[in-house]
């Protein structure tokens, strides 16, 4: 029950409120695609050292080439696309040390 100016209010939970998925934090070291696409080009193999703000590789999505950077210094070590790829939202690209 709920209290509002003297008015009582009853909630329920629904099914798709019990049955959403959990907050996690984000990985930084994990690479998702933002948006489904095609993968145009890879810069970077495993073993390669990064700067935060190297370019990765470019994801064209509706005709429009976005190009995926580091966010922080490290090592690749997976990337798991290839050229040509056709990749989904949320999907692992690349895996920095």
């Amino acid at each position: 029950m709920l209290n509002i100016d003297y008015f009582k209010y009853r909630t329920l939970l629904t099914g798709k409120y019990l049955n959403r998925k959990t907050y996690s934090k984000k990985d930084p070291r994990k690479i998702l695609a933002f948006i489904p696409g095609t993968i145009r080009k890879v810069e970077v193999k495993p073993g390669d050292t990064v700067e935060k703000g190297q370019l990765l590789l470019t994801l064209e999505a509706m005709k429009m080439k976005n190009r995926i950077i580091s966010p922080l210094d490290g090592k690749i070590s997976k990337v798991t696309v290839k050229t040509g790829n056709t990749v989904a939202k949320n999907e692992l690209l690349i895996e920095l040390e």
